[in-house]
């Protein structure tokens, strides 16, 4: 069919491995008919604990299609005994993200075509290379936290001679 739709829950190696798999990475991000990857939590299905992942295929609008639609759900969980579980927000939130395309910081964003072609990818789709899932560090401030270590000095000078007083009038 010419407007064709699929979506498939695969091991996360899909996104990465070589040989066959490659080729048919390849093959879909060149055609367009891949819309999408959702990353999923490991250990969501029973039986194996490896991640997983959902490939959305469309054939409708292929020739259009500038990219791949990548979201990373892999953090969005409720550990449920020895097992983990999506929760009605996290589906939500998968569900919403994809259907708008909408680009989330640290969640999903739409990958160019281009970029995922390019040699340093190679199509490898592994969801890791285009969505960075790092929190930035706190920026410290030399200066204020010089200030704070001369005013924890002080107060221990002030402590110590605090100190030295209570022992003399003991006679220690």
């Amino acid at each position: 069919k010419g407007a064709g739709k699929a979506a498939c829950i695969l091991p996360h190696g899909v996104l990465f491995r070589g040989n066959a798999e490659a080729s048919i990475r390849q093959q879909l991000v060149r055609s367009g008919y891949l819309k999408g990857i959702i990353g999923l939590p490991a250990n969501l299905f029973y039986g194996t604990g490896i991640p997983a992942c959902i490939v959305v295929l469309d054939k409708e609008n292929a020739a259009g299609r500038k990219g791949v639609f990548m979201l990373d759900a892999s953090k969005g969980f409720i550990k449920d005994g020895n097992k983990n579980r999506l929760r009605e927000q996290d589906i939500h939130r998968i569900v919403d993200t994809f259907k708008r395309q909408q680009d989330t910081p640290r969640y999903a964003r739409l990958v160019p075509r281009a970029e995922i072609a390019d040699s340093k990818n190679d199509f490898n789709l592994n969801i890791s290379r285009y969505i960075s899932t790092a929190v930035g560090e706190k920026e410290i401030s030399l200066a204020t936290t010089h200030d704070e270590l001369v005013e924890i000095g002080n107060a221990i000078q002030t402590a110590t001679a605090k100190h030295n007083e209570f022992l003399k009038e003991l006679g220690l």
